[in-house]
């Protein structure tokens, strides 16, 4: 890795030096001004430092699209113009005027980028309530509940709601939702499914119900007096453990003015050791490598007075029984010491059955939140529903390139959902 520092009157200027000296694979590391010190600094304008990294591309993995099993609604899975262009829809049969699978089509996306408002509204209604009264005054359409207790409609689905149901089963297999999670809520258009009820409305109850189940975001908690926290990050080689704690470092010290304290137990690549010790010692930030229990335990001594302490952990197999009983020593041993919270790593790129196996391997260690990496590498965002789903673990944070501190961004439930269901995110 190459690291170095240009100074520029701002910083585009003293971006565009390093790319003219390094190429235009950089990675911009830190952005500060220049102190000068004397006199004559009264009477010179300030200039702006940026610290830029240049490292080999590392390999991206190999993509495996899951392929789900025989869909639910039989029909071929075609894109969703196709599912729309081969559903007609006969204005005679029914009462009220029904919106053409080409309108809904359109129609999409205008309604996507109204369902936050209507989400915010609705949020703190109970959940089990499908009909909501405003809409039961618009549509006429008063729920009936069976003897399970479940809502249920006395007449077949209609073939509205069927075109609709055809079109989010597609929409969410294209983007890699699990098929149980997909049918689930096409079961949920089902139950709701009444004459008349609005295209909108059965689109604003699936995307409640999926925002609902991300839940809310839980970032790095902010210290109290308490303190320091532990942020402890996990996951297998590659996810981008070490560049993550780099961008959070950053925000904590930077944005925030926080005391943060970078350790790592990865003694098994130095490269990752170095990299985050070149991370500190940009942000002028105490680095340390841990190579024992007891050493961690002198390490929480020390930084006591500190905000956070970041910890990175060895990524490993989960074949390999030794590490993984290293890394669990180390988080038991700052447990006893302070509070601790606990980030599983993961590449969105990651087939999502080795998710579930990687998942479920740390769930047998820790309690996590979800971190998800590489978002700008895949279009399909169903992995993070199908795995904080599997998990009940919630999403912290996504990460979406290799820019710190830059690309990284607490997650937007709303956002993730709104791309799901086929609107721009």
């Amino acid at each position: 890795m190459i690291i170095k520092k240009y100074v520029g009157k701002n910083e585009s200027e003293a971006t565009d030096e390093a790319k003219k000296e390094l190429g235009g694979n950089i990675v911009v590391m830190n952005v500060r001004p220049v102190k000068k010190s004397g006199f004559l600094a009264l009477f010179q304008s300030q200039k702006i430092e940026v610290t830029v990294a240049l490292e080999e591309e590392p390999e991206r993995p190999v993509r495996t699209t899951y392929t789900p099993q025989k869909p639910k609604v039989q029909e071929s899975r075609g894109s969703f113009d196709n599912a729309q262009r081969d559903t007609v829809v006969s204005a005679a049969a029914t009462a009220t005027k029904v919106s053409t699978p080409k309108e809904d089509n359109s129609a999409i996306e205008e309604k996507l980028d109204n369902l936050s408002s209507l989400l915010e509204k609705n949020i703190l209604k109970n959940e089990k309530e499908v009909v909501t009264p405003k809409a039961e005054k618009e549509t006429g359409v008063v729920p009936e509940k069976s003897n399970d207790g479940v809502k249920t409609s006395k007449n077949d689905i209609s073939e509205e709601t069927l075109s609709f149901i055809k079109l989010l089963y597609n929409t969410l297999i294209e983007n890699e939702v699990d098929e149980i999670y997909v049918n689930q809520l096409t079961d949920e258009v089902e139950k709701i499914s009444k004459p008349g009820l609005p295209f909108d409305y059965a689109l604003a109850n699936v995307y409640q119900k999926m925002v609902l189940k991300f839940g809310k975001s839980e970032p790095i908690k902010e210290v109290g007096e308490e303190k320091p926290i532990a942020e402890i990050f996990i996951g297998p080689t590659g996810v981008g453990k070490t560049t993550t704690i780099a961008k959070l470092a950053s925000e904590l010290t930077v944005s925030k003015k926080k005391k943060v304290a970078l350790l790592t137990m990865d003694t098994y690549r130095i490269a990752a050791a170095e990299q985050l010790r070149t991370y500190a010692s940009i942000l002028e930030i105490p680095f340390r490598v841990i190579y024992s229990v007891d050493e961690m335990k002198q390490a929480a001594e020390d930084f006591r007075e500190y905000d956070y302490i970041m910890v990175d952990t060895a990524g490993h197999s989960l074949k390999n029984e030794e590490l993984i009983r290293d890394v669990e020593n180390y988080i038991r041993a700052l447990e006893e010491l302070m509070e601790c919270e606990n980030y599983l790593v993961l590449s969105a790129t990651t087939k999502y059955r080795d998710l579930i196996e990687i998942s479920d391997a740390y769930s047998e260690m820790v309690a996590y939140k979800l971190i998800f990496t590489k978002m700008d590498e895949t279009g399909a965002k169903g992995n993070l529903y199908n795995i904080r789903m599997h998990t009940g673990s919630p999403i912290a944070y996504i990460t979406n390139g290799q820019n710190v501190p830059d690309d990284i961004a607490v997650f937007d439930a709303q956002k993730i959902v709104k791309n799901l269901l086929g609107g721009k995110s």
